[in-house]
């Protein structure tokens, strides 16, 4: 009872909405390529565009991609590609 005076706050576990993230990732790409699309044009014209008719309504996946943002899917995309290539 001693901590009154100071405001308690919840944070969300980053790394459950990190691989959130990253599983819709990979059933996206999994969707674009079993219907033979190429998933890294599909992606980019999605994140560029906005238009959710790059990705495939197979396997959910248009869905899927609709439940994170552009900006945290590029943010994703950015830091896995910086984690394996440039380190």
């Amino acid at each position: 009872m001693g901590k009154l005076n100071y405001t308690q706050f919840f944070k969300k576990n980053e790394n459950d909405h990190e691989n959130e993230v990253k599983e819709i990732i990979a059933k996206v790409y999994e969707a674009l390529t079993e219907k033979g699309y190429n998933p890294s044009y599909q992606i980019a014209g999605y994140i560029l565009s906005g238009d959710p008719t790059y990705i495939t309504s197979y396997n959910n996946a248009r869905t899927l991609i609709g439940k994170i943002e552009r900006d945290e899917l590029l943010q994703e995309l950015l830091d896995c590609y910086i984690n394996t290539r440039l380190k």
